[in-house]
């Protein structure tokens, strides 16, 4: 790469300096921004003014302040101007008010882009310039169950007929405990006769067992019940546990060694991870192409079972900065660059009808989707900053993002804080919850309290002896994720198509507005303001609504906007407002009722209803064929043959 600056107009950009201090390259320039907004996926603010943070991919096991697992070199201002440096090494960018700095190595490879115009213009250019955003197949905008403790076909059938007895619609199961632990290829309990590593065990040299008799029959039944399958990965050839043993591991991981498909130290040994997570292993080299045919080789039965993805964890491996790789590049370097190349390997691999759901990232995130905020505890205060991690990343044009609701780790997230989070996770891409190993990080807080954490809605009702608070509140939830997956699917190919993102920070919408600069904690889904209650004890919440007419979703009363007004918000409620103009779309399902039973077939149309906000609203709803329905000054001007069309002046008494 060529260093050099593109698009410095210094008319726009004050006193801008190139400089050399020490081991660093400086680049400088005085700025009035009040705002400035991206960097990734950052959970500690959303506006970064009088912050310092790096670019650079960190793992840090929850409260990850100023840490992210997806940072990315690119942000944008109330100015009206943006920044990206295109580089795999570490930039630190310092936004001290009225003056920015970035400061990254002196021998680092750059190219330094200045983009202008409305933040939306902004994003579209960085993403233009990264990846264009790639659209995941619609069930994969659903409703996700996971829980690290469910090893066997026993605890997955289990699951599955708890959300059938509580009519909670799922859409993809999530099974991280389903490997053997040594190839995370093979189903634990799977008999084989061992091959040479450059080969490949196919599905006919396998005999499967306990704990997974039948795996092949367990995904053909998800499929009958509407539900896809994706299972857990790491780019790991991992060291073995004390008195784990497994051939096959060992012919793998001495044929990589052998042809040089690791990551190297200086010496040119293996390069071994020393510390935080997977001590010990080797890192498969994915910037070498022979790894991506070996590596993938070995999973391609998988496939043909049936899998519909991969969660692809990990990637924050590289600690060392004179690790060696087949490009060639320094560990400093391939710090961020591993984590992005892991995932485009992936996503090659499964193609565009499966899905990866991917914890860390960098340039490119979102030619890959989609992904999660990683580990957080089960606090408010964790709840509260995985949204600004949400909002943040969504601002440098990564649209299709999740979180596990309740948190991940430590004790059982209180009633209060499950159902709040439960609400929040009902407006994000992917709704879903997840839960650590029972015997994880935080097992001696939890010791002796839980033997099951599982943030199910029906383990959270038993944990708290029985109550039904919590599974019809986190049933309505689900179903009125899946009443809006028909909108919230049209908004996700608007954004593909617009370059876009899908969670919007009201600034992207209303740039001149000085007030929503600073909101951290309600966003727009198209022309839906979602405002979440995320503080504890809270029995409501203020919400700013900007110029305009809006429409309480609840009620359809008509707001005007430009002013903060405060509502109460019980435990199943959320509260939604509509801007005047829009067009929804939602299936309310056989009851016709919002939150209704749905099911989880995403394709089934039962009561698709189109809902018009005002006498003139105008807008289009897309759906896999293209464009489905049109409404232009109110009026449906288009519709599929089999839609049920309700107008505004029916649409509290026909859906409430």
């Amino acid at each position: 790469m060529e260093n050099r600056i593109i698009g410095l107009d210094e008319r726009r950009i004050t006193n801008f300096v190139e400089r050399t201090e020490g081991c660093y390259h400086i680049f400088e320039y005085d700025c009035g921004a009040k705002a400035v907004f991206g960097l990734g996926e950052r959970y500690c603010s959303v506006n970064h003014i009088g912050r310092t943070l790096k670019s650079q991919v960190v793992e840090k096991f929850c409260e990850q302040g100023e840490f992210a697992y997806l940072p990315l070199p690119f942000y944008h201002t109330d100015e009206g101007h943006g920044v990206f440096v295109n580089t795999a090494y570490e930039v630190v960018f310092d936004f001290t008010e009225g003056h920015f700095r970035m400061e990254l190595p002196v021998d680092a490879s750059y190219e330094l882009y200045f983009f202008y115009g409305t933040p939306k213009e902004i994003i579209a250019q960085f993403v233009e310039l990264t990846g264009e955003i790639k659209l995941p197949p619609k069930w994969a905008f659903g409703v996700w169950a996971s829980a690290n403790r469910w090893n066997c076909q026993r605890d997955i059938e289990e699951q599955m007929s708890y959300a059938e007895k509580y009519n909670y619609p799922i859409n993809v199961v999530v099974i991280e405990a389903w490997s053997d632990e040594a190839t995370f290829y093979l189903w634990n309990g799977s008999k084989y006769e061992a091959v040479e590593g450059k080969e490949a065990l196919t599905r006919k040299n396998i005999t499967f067992g306990e704990p997974w008799p039948s795996p092949d029959k367990m995904i053909e039944k998800l499929h009958e019940r509407g539900m896809k399958l994706v299972l857990w990965q790491i780019p790991a050839l991992k060291k073995l546990d004390p008195g784990q043993e497994s051939e096959q591991h060992d012919r793998d991981c001495a044929y990589a060694v052998e042809q040089g498909m690791v990551a190297l130290n200086a010496d040119g040994t293996p390069y071994r991870i020393p510390k935080q997570w997977f001590i010990g292993s080797m890192l498969p080299d994915f910037s070498d192409p022979r790894v991506e045919e070996w590596w993938f080789s070995k999973r391609k039965y998988l496939l043909d079972m049936g899998v519909d993805g991969f969660k692809t964890d990990g990637g924050e491996f590289i600690h060392d900065e004179k690790i060696r790789f087949y490009q060639d590049v320094r560990g400093t370097a391939e710090k961020n660059l591993y984590p992005a190349q892991y995932e485009r390997a992936y996503d090659k691999f499964i193609g565009n009808d499966r899905v990866l759901f991917s914890r860390a990232g960098y340039l490119g995130a979102q030619t890959t989707p989609m992904h999660w905020a990683g580990d957080q505890m089960s606090k408010f205060s964790e709840l509260q900053s995985v949204l600004r991690g949400g909002l943040s990343l969504s601002l440098c044009g990564v649209p299709f993002w999740s979180f596990d609701i309740g948190g991940f780790a430590g004790p059982m997230p209180s009633k209060e804080l499950y159902l709040r989070a439960t609400a929040l996770g009902a407006f994000v891409p992917a709704m879903q919850w997840h839960s650590e190993p029972a015997d994880g990080q935080f097992s001696e807080i939890i010791k002796g309290t839980v033997a099951v954490n599982d943030r199910s809605p029906w383990n959270l009702s038993a944990y708290y002896g029985g109550d039904e608070e919590i599974l019809k509140t986190a049933q309505f939830f689900a179903n009125l994720h899946m009443n809006f997956l028909p909108y919230f699917y049209s908004e996700a190919i608007k954004c593909a198509k617009n370059r876009e993102p899908f969670l919007k920070h009201l600034f992207l919408d209303y740039p001149e507005d000085e007030i929503v600069r600073d909101i951290e904690d309600a966003y727009m889904i198209g022309d839906l303001l979602v405002a979440p209650v995320v503080e504890e004890g809270a029995s409501g919440r203020r919400v700013y609504l900007p110029k305009g007419i809006w429409y309480n979703f609840w009620d359809g009363s008509k707001i005007v906007g430009g002013t903060e007004r405060y509502e109460e918000v019980s435990f199943g409620k959320i509260l939604l407002y509509v801007r005047e103009g829009a067009v929804l779309a939602l299936n309310l399902g056989e009851s016709g009722k919002l939150g209704g039973v749905i099911g989880n077939d995403v394709d089934k149309r039962m009561k698709l209803s189109v809902i018009p906000f005002g006498s003139r609203a105008t807008g289009e709803i897309w759906d896999e064929a293209g464009i489905r329905i049109v409404v232009t000054e109110g009026n449906i001007v288009k519709a599929g043959n089999q839609d049920s069309i309700l107008g505004q002046q029916e649409y509290c008494q026909k859906i409430f």
